[in-house]
């Protein structure tokens, strides 16, 4: 072969090979895209939604996904903890006893493998009638974090409840005997104290003291089941801030107020939290029937009714319009099936 036909086809294949690399490039670039595209899609918007979110200051939040979201015995290591109020909204007066609590349970925060993600999903399961054929179990059950209310049930309603719980939020008259019945082995059972009852409750259950029943509306417990080194205390910030920058309630009465305290319920308040530990917040099971009918059940399960909830200790009317203002922003969606 002619030495300068032969240099000639060595400088082509020198110009062409690259050029044919990166058109494989691309077209294995497009097959990745192809393949990943609803994930991709499904995510980058989330999270970019999300970043508004964050600066949302709709009721003046400072959110950060590095908010501690459990009380620690740290808390009150070399200082006093800095509580000018009382409970539900501080810990003034209870501290002593918060610490002997604090001192017999482990502290972490969620797991590490939720921790380090880049953007953290959350469902926040409400206990409503309009979860009751919904059939978003499965849906639910693909959110990083699932957080659930009081001693709302799982098993028999997997297909529209789920059956993934991260975290339950409680106080000890909504309490399950054996909460591991309707929770996961590693679920952070997350005490809310209202009150120093409360609190007493869950030292006598730890160190197996004899137990006090009084001041309770319902009486808790007696015998728990679940695994204490998976007890978690909420911090007393997140009660604060829904009340007076989500749901603008008075943390306040004078002692003789003949003025019924209000505060949080466990669903608005889980939300909150949600939404300073999360990068996507969704919902399900908020809000009750429109209905005048007060024989209409409130819950996805059990008997409770639409009358129960007429002496209710929480402003319904305020938490309403607060999910309203939430959704209306984007800082959460409602959760629904595909159509």
């Amino acid at each position: 072969m002619n030495l300068k036909l032969l240099k000639k086809l060595v400088w082509c294949s020198l110009l062409v090979l690259p050029i044919l690399m990166l058109l494989v490039g691309f077209y294995n670039q497009d097959k990745f895209l192809m393949r990943n595209s609803n994930r991709i899609t499904a995510l980058k918007p989330a999270c970019e939604a999300n970043y508004s979110t964050k600066k949302w200051n709709a009721h003046n939040s400072n959110f950060t996904r590095k908010t501690k979201l459990f009380l620690s015995l740290t808390d009150f290591f070399w200082k006093n903890f800095n509580s000018t109020m009382a409970l539900p909204y501080g810990l003034k007066g209870t501290e002593q006893l918060m610490m002997k609590i604090l001192a017999h349970i482990p502290y972490s925060e969620p797991p590490q493998h939720i921790q380090s993600l880049n953007c953290r999903t959350c469902a926040v399961i409400g206990n409503g009638y309009t979860l009751k054929n919904s059939s978003l179990g499965s849906i639910i059950n693909k959110h990083d974090i699932v957080i659930r209310l009081n001693d709302a049930p799982v098993r028999g309603y997997e297909d529209d409840v789920g059956n993934k719980t991260t975290m339950r939020l409680f106080y000890p008259e909504s309490a399950s005997t054996n909460p591991e019945e309707h929770n996961t082995p590693d679920t952070l059972m997350v005490l809310v104290p209202f009150k120093f009852n409360d609190l007493r409750w869950i030292k006598e259950i730890i160190l197996d003291e004899k137990r006090n029943l009084k001041g309770f509306w319902r009486n808790p417990p007696q015998i728990w089941q679940g695994d204490l080194n998976q007890i978690r205390i909420l911090h007393p910030y997140f009660l604060y801030e829904t009340a007076t920058k989500l749901l603008n309630i008075p943390t306040n009465f004078p002692p003789k107020s003949k003025q019924k305290p209000v505060h949080p319920t466990t669903g608005i308040l889980a939300i909150q939290m949600a939404l300073h530990y999360c990068d996507v917040v969704n919902v399900a099971g908020f809000g009750y029937p429109k209905t005048t009918d007060l024989d209409h059940p409130v819950h996805y399960y059990g008997s409770n009714k639409m009358k129960s909830m007429k002496d209710s200790s929480h402003d319904l009317s305020a938490e309403s319009r607060a999910l309203k203002t939430l959704m209306e922003a984007g800082a959460i969606q409602l959760l629904r099936q595909p159509s």
